[in-house]
């Protein structure tokens, strides 16, 4: 029997996020789960790749089981907005990881468009841990 996948998005664009999304991968990994992490599972991009990698990532999170979305910024990275939304719109759950100290609203943590999109959003690696272990564990 395989595990379940968990597609993990967010933003790639430095080495500090990278490090970031690799140490929420690691911390889905450690519940047994398999992960899907678009810049370890797809090639390098270059100009002649880019439909590659976007059939790639949207492929993995029509397999997908779960997407946990890395919401953390002033904004939500627009590539992640666009998986959680191509997510929710197949009917795939999404759950935000948003550990910044940051207030975007009085009244929200993040876009109320993604807000609403998300099953939840947690606010640190143990509450990660704990959505992961009332979904994954019965």
């Amino acid at each position: 029997m395989t595990s379940p996948l968990v597609y993990v998005a967010g933003p790639l664009f430095d080495e500090g996020e990278r490090w970031w999304i690799e140490t929420i991968d690691a911390r889905i990994a450690a519940h047994g789960l398999s992960t899907f992490l678009p810049h370890r599972d797809n090639p390098d991009k270059t100009p002649d790749n880019t439909l590659e990698i976007f059939r790639n990532d949207r492929d993995a999170i029509d397999r997908c089981d779960l997407v946990v979305a890395n919401l953390n910024g002033i904004t939500t990275d627009d590539g992640t907005a666009w998986e959680i939304g191509y997510a929710v719109g197949i009917g795939r759950p999404v759950i935000g990881l948003f550990t910044d100290w940051r207030r975007r609203f009085a009244d929200e943590v993040v876009n109320l468009m993604i807000e609403h999109s998300v099953e939840g959003i947690v606010r640190s690696l143990e509450e990660l841990d704990d959505a992961l272990r009332s979904r994954f564990d019965a």
